[in-house]
């Protein structure tokens, strides 16, 4: 498998744009009829965000939804290539202020995001125009694809920490001294999610990105991003007001349910983008 990903990585890395993307689309087109558990999973994810699709629009929602997902491959496997000015030149941002404002006056700032368009796009962007962030990854097996991952981020320059680690008073730190923190919580990975109302379901989010922000004086705000034909579109919102009432588990509910709300308001919008090819319902056993 490691050595598939590193061909993969190699071989898009040095095709022409136009050619990698074009087989980029044939691979996705190919994985979605073979209809796999992925593709299901994908399919069935976005049946419950609009139950009114019929069948021939869902089927059309899933094959462009694998191509948004290749298409974030692609664009992994070539941003190591770009140079800063192609990377802030395809980059477009709503609200910039959300997050520049309070990294400007170390305030510090968490910023929490679904699994849609291409983060590591939108993180280069910011260590582009100066400012770094630290993040958590799940650790991958083998391990070796990990830590090709790893040091693909830092090259960008994102501090990576992993799931197996104690990353909540590492990333306190960073906050309580002004920096910019960066999570993908749209699916708990622990066992210490919260239960959330989502697109009329109920699903697990990690309760992590709430507890910091209480236990910090850092804004608190989301991103959606998009794809556009000439790179990614990043919408920010802020999450809030941090409660002031009710025990810290209250609080962490409440907290935790905003940043869902951003998130599924996000995924209406722009439901291509998100790519959830994991279950987070807690109703749905596969």
């Amino acid at each position: 498998m490691y050595l598939a990903y590193l061909f993969a990585w190699r071989l898009v890395g040095v095709l022409p744009e136009k050619i990698a993307y074009a087989i980029g689309a044939r691979i996705s087109d190919y994985v979605y009829k073979k209809n796999g558990k992925g593709v299901k999973r994908l399919r069935g994810n976005y049946a419950r965000i609009n139950p009114s699709l019929s069948e021939k629009d869902l089927n059309e929602l899933t094959k462009d939804g694998m191509r948004s997902y290749l298409r974030y491959w692609i664009d992994t496997f070539r941003l190591n290539k770009w140079s800063k000015e192609k990377i802030i030149q395809s980059t477009t941002v709503e609200n910039e202020h959300l997050l520049r404002d309070p990294i400007k006056s170390k305030q510090g700032c968490l910023v929490v995001l679904p699994h849609a368009g291409n983060w590591d796009h939108a993180a280069a962007y910011f260590c582009s125009t100066g400012i770094n962030l630290a993040t958590v990854a799940e650790k991958l097996k083998p391990e070796a694809i990990f830590l090709k991952f790893l040091e693909h981020r830092e090259s960008i320059g994102i501090e990576v920490l992993h799931t197996e680690q104690k990353v909540i008073p590492t990333l306190l730190d960073r906050l309580h001294n002004g920096k910019l923190v960066a999570l993908v919580a749209d699916r708990d990975l622990s066992k210490n999610g919260v239960e959330v109302d989502f697109f009329n379901g109920i699903a697990k989010m990690p309760s992590g990105p709430a507890r910091l922000i209480l236990n910090s004086n850092a804004a608190f705000i989301s991103a959606y991003i998009t794809y556009t034909s000439k790179g990614i579109h990043i919408e920010f919102k802020e999450i809030g007001p941090k409660p002031t009432t009710g025990t810290e588990d209250e609080k962490i509910l409440v907290l935790t349910q905003l940043m869902a709300d951003n998130f599924a308001q996000g995924v209406k919008k722009s439901p291509i983008d998100w790519h959830m090819l994991q279950r987070i319902w807690i109703d749905e056993k596969n």
